[in-house]
């Protein structure tokens, strides 16, 4: 049995029903970590340890977030393993080396997502407004609708200070937002014409990052804010990080890889070699084995 934990998809306090599920399970579970908390409330910390406890394995998706674990909760670091956050986008190529991935000759830089406070959009806003004196100009897209919860408690709210952001900078028609829905191939396609994808997050405690992975997994290079999972990619050299709410040290990054081909190139080039790691089929192959470990009559079902 693979259970996926993260705090809110469970009922009780912290998500705490959890651990009735995994007490009455009569078989071995391996539980897959999306959130290990670095400051966690004394109930979230006794939880986590708890569902740890009756775990046959603990799966988390980065050193990160195994680092911390194994040091700031009571676990057996034994039983920890590190499988990476499978892309829900099929492993490509991107379009050549990133500089004809352009819309309308101008190159393309992208964040996608659910929207809400905390994406850190309007810091990519700013930083844009101080590279328009790049040519071709840039063209900026932000795809994404606003997050239902969000929506429900505040509506489009920060969507639209989004917009009045882009005029009061000068720059609406270099932002272009966009609410279409796409199917998961039409999302790759979507994401690999991108020259460049921005993940300008304001979390410093973001161990995982599904977005940072398809964007890899996509074959774009990454420009993120410093959060963990961003740090640790950095290493690929398919990421570069920068400062939170810095737009100035954001727009600097841009213009680095944008106005210089061959780090553009280079950046497309690792992101595309990293590609194939972060596919479900390698990922599977790595729960494959945590099962086989725990259950050796387990055999793979083709599906």
């Amino acid at each position: 049995m693979i259970i996926q934990h993260e705090y809110g998809i469970f009922g009780g306090d912290d998500g705490d029903e959890v651990l009735q599920l995994l007490d009455a399970l009569d078989a071995p579970a391996i539980v897959v970590l999306h959130t290990v908390p670095l400051v966690p409330t004394d109930h979230q910390k006794t939880v986590l340890e708890a569902v740890c406890a009756r775990a046959a394995k603990v799966v988390v998706m980065t050193e990160t977030a195994n680092t911390r674990l194994c040091s700031s909760y009571i676990v057996d670091p034994r039983g920890v393993e590190v499988v990476p956050h499978g892309a829900a986008l099929a492993p490509g190529n991107g379009n050549g080396n990133g500089n004809e991935s352009t819309v309308g000759e101008r190159p393309q830089l992208l964040t996608w997502g659910l929207l809400g406070p905390g994406k850190g959009i309007e810091h990519a806003i700013d930083s844009l407004a101080l590279l328009s004196d790049m040519r071709p100009r840039l063209r900026y897209t932000i795809a994404g609708v606003t997050h239902p919860k969000v929506f429900a408690r505040a509506g489009d709210a920060y969507r639209n200070s989004l917009l009045r952001r882009t005029w009061s900078n000068g720059i609406a028609g270099s932002v272009h937002f966009d609410d279409t829905y796409r199917n998961v191939d039409q999302l790759t396609r979507f994401v690999a014409s991108a020259s460049l994808v921005l993940l300008p997050y304001d979390s410093k405690d973001q161990v995982t990052s599904g977005v940072l992975v398809d964007a890899l997994a996509a074959g774009r290079p990454v420009i993120a804010t410093a959060f963990p999972h961003a740090i640790e990619l950095q290493a690929s050299g398919a990421v570069k990080v920068v400062p939170h709410g810095d737009s100035a040290a954001l727009a600097d990054a841009i213009r680095t890889v944008m106005s210089d081909p061959m780090v553009l190139n280079s950046m497309t080039v690792n992101a595309r070699r990293l590609a194939p790691s972060l596919s479900w089929a390698s990922v599977a192959d790595e729960y494959l084995r945590l099962c086989t470990e725990l259950d050796p009559i387990v055999e793979p079902v083709a599906i």
